[in-house]
């Protein structure tokens, strides 16, 4: 029997790149994969590659700035699976790669929505539920600029410093009720985010969203009385 058979695993930002790839593990290990993005098309092209797979996969669409979305969202998570039991908060964008006294407000709001106010929306409507059940796990993709500097990013940089911080305080609040809350933070990644393929780093030494998709195969999958934290994955070679 696949590990994680019977589970119901809620994937942010699956049309593509890292969220595809995670999406793809963690059907291939049993999960009933709930697809989310604002990309039906792309979406639907994930759902297809895992059904063709044997697996299971739902594609629900949903602008995850939009607080009422959200609601509608876990609403119909309640009403057709009655749990969740993984949630993976890999949406993101990238910043604009300007010092931050150039950044408009406009974009600050739009980076910061997307990386920090949407997995507190989406805990927030989801924890709940894993409560209730007493059992589910969070995991949060960050990046190593969470803990480092990063000039002319400082906004990509803020939401990811942001996201661990919320990571560790829910890991706290939440382990009484039985649930794990982790954080993945990665180095560069070979993926058209943040200019992935059009930066002058070797995409053959970057990391692959498959390397993601294995860490968050392994958190998921850990043995109940114990659960990792947080992950620092870097690439063997500087890219």
């Amino acid at each position: 029997m696949p590990v994680l058979d019977s589970q119901i695993a809620l994937v942010t930002g699956a049309a593509r790149g890292v969220g595809e790839a995670v999406s793809l593990r963690l059907a291939s290990l049993g999960a009933h994969v709930l697809l989310i993005a604002r990309d039906t098309q792309r979406l639907n092209q994930v759902g297809d590659q895992i059904q063709k797979n044997k697996g299971h996969a739902t594609v629900l669409p949903c602008d995850l700035t939009d607080l009422d979305a959200i609601a509608r969202l876990a609403e119909q998570v309640a009403r057709d699976h009655k749990r969740l039991d993984i949630l993976v908060n890999n949406a993101a964008i990238g910043g604009t790669g300007q010092p931050l006294h150039e950044v408009s407000p406009e974009d600050w709001d739009r980076l910061i929505d997307t990386n920090l106010r949407a997995p507190y929306l989406l805990i927030r409507a989801f924890a709940p539920m894993m409560i209730a059940a007493r059992s589910g796990h969070i995991v949060n993709i960050s990046s190593l600029a969470g803990h480092n500097p990063l000039p002319n990013n400082a906004p990509y940089a803020a939401s990811k410093w942001g996201l661990n911080g919320l990571t560790y305080s829910v890991a706290e609040e939440l382990r009484p009720h039985k649930i794990r809350v982790s954080v993945i933070a990665p180095g560069s990644i070979d993926t058209h985010f943040g200019g992935g393929h059009s930066s002058s780093k070797d995409p053959a030494k970057m990391l692959q969203p498959d390397d993601v998709a294995a860490v968050v195969a392994t958190l998921v999958t850990q043995a109940p009385q114990s659960f990792i934290s947080e992950v620092l994955l870097r690439p063997t070679q500087k890219p």
